[in-house]
């Protein structure tokens, strides 16, 4: 696919993530990645299925901003397309019960955030 092509299909993706991120929290999500990054020079946006997953310093990940969580929606392969951070505790347990809900699966691998 050539890059302009994924790139606009990524996006497309992307807002459609947001979009239903922000219904969860008050328009608090920022978009994040439109493309998978495959290590070659193939082209591919994100998938379009939604998993979500909550992201802490137990993930692996050192946070620099200690206000709380990130919660991110990526695709199968932890290509996280949305994304908000400084999520607390209560806030998590609810927009956890707002996916399950929706029947959004949970991703259960190493989540690629954007740099």
């Amino acid at each position: 696919m050539q890059y302009f092509q994924a790139l606009k299909m990524g996006q497309k993706r992307v807002q459609a993530s947001r979009d239903y991120l922000n219904k969860l929290t008050n328009n608090r999500a920022m978009p994040a990645l439109a493309l998978r990054d495959t290590k070659s020079d193939v082209w591919e946006p994100v998938g379009e299925e939604n998993y979500y997953a909550v992201v802490d310093e137990s993930s692996g990940f050192v946070l620099t901003d200690t206000s709380g969580y990130i919660i991110a929606l990526c695709d199968k392969d932890g290509f996280s397309k949305t994304l908000v951070q400084g999520v607390t505790l209560e806030q998590k347990e609810q927009i956890v019960k707002e996916f399950e809900k929706d029947n959004v699966p949970q991703f259960k691998g190493k989540v690629i955030l954007p740099v």
